[in-house]
């Protein structure tokens, strides 16, 4: 099963298939947590070659849509993903193998945004709704600050404090670091006062766009370098 492939180049399109092709792995499912353009990217060259349709909520179809377009804002371009042809709601269950993941429903950063959780193995795929000492953007289209934090309070910190968070974005963490210690969870930031969370948020704005492009920058760096070498020999 593949989640949220961002491949932005064709050098991580290729590291992920070669994963995927070393450790003898079949991918019977292509998910997306939601369709912002940093998590489509490998979509298209997953579900061609392992002839995969691509299930999410419905209400990302126009955040697909629309990606291309903001993805060029930012310099992103790539291959187009293929539409979400099966649709993903709350209390779905995702079987594969001896696995599961139960469906949940996080809008705010994106009106569609789901998560998946496995229960036996106490862990939830969030995408961009919880980080580590932060939370998801929510000045993209469509994005929600008042609803984004109830998405949190009502479904992200009622899981578990054990629970691991993995996101997409920086790197792991649990729920009962992130009930503790969590900007979110500071007076007036529990989704009572939308106007004040925006403020708060707007200050890692940047910081998450600058991690971001920088990421972007040393891939793109990476990969003119393997040009390089491949050239020279």
């Amino acid at each position: 099963m593949v989640i949220d492939p961002g491949c932005y180049s064709s050098a991580e399109k290729s590291t992920l298939l070669k994963f995927i092709s070393d450790n003898n792995l079949k991918p019977v499912k292509l998910l997306n947590t939601h369709c912002h353009v940093d998590h489509i990217q490998g979509n298209h060259i997953i579900a061609k070659t392992f002839n995969l349709q691509l299930e999410a909520h419905e209400k990302e179809i126009p955040i697909l849509e629309g990606s291309p377009a903001w993805g060029l804002q930012y310099g992103i371009t790539g291959d187009i993903s293929p539409e979400i042809t099966v649709f993903l709601n709350e209390g779905d269950t995702i079987k594969f193998g001896n696995s599961k993941l139960e469906i949940i429903f996080v809008p705010g950063h994106s009106p569609g945004h789901i998560a998946f959780i496995s229960h036996k193995q106490k862990f939830v795929i969030n995408g961009d709704v919880l980080f580590q000492g932060s939370f998801g953007r929510f000045d993209l289209p469509f994005g929600d600050a008042y609803v984004l934090s109830k998405s949190i309070q009502e479904k992200m910190f009622t899981l578990p404090d054990d629970y691991i968070v993995y996101a997409g974005h920086m790197g792991e963490t649990t729920i009962g670091a992130e009930k503790m210690t969590n900007p979110i969870m500071r007076k007036g930031l529990k989704g009572d006062d939308p106007a004040e969370l925006e403020t708060e948020k707007m200050r890692d704005v940047e910081e998450n766009l600058d991690e971001i492009l920088s990421e972007l920058e040393e891939s793109e760096k990476v990969n003119e370098d393997a040009r390089t070498d491949a050239e020279e020999e």
